[in-house]
């Protein structure tokens, strides 16, 4: 399942470490999902910076919202 548009993606890991690694994240309060893009954000931000590579420029979508109807 994925979120916001974005693609998911398939990583294999052994069955006994996807469930020690889901307590771990449910005790630190967050979700496996979470902690891995935080993880890959982190090694790629990391080794941008010592390449002197500069991280692409966030898209900006802009949602048109309706007015509200007028209050009597």
């Amino acid at each position: 399942m994925t979120t916001r548009g974005t693609p998911g993606r398939m990583v294999r890991i052994e069955d006994d470490v996807w469930a020690d690694y889901g307590q771990l994240c449910e005790e630190e309060g967050t979700s496996r999902a979470d902690d891995i893009r935080r993880h890959v954000h982190a090694r790629v931000t990391a080794w941008r910076k010592a390449n002197g590579l500069e991280p692409p420029k966030k898209r900006v979508v802009r949602v048109k919202r309706r007015k509200p109807a007028d209050s009597d």
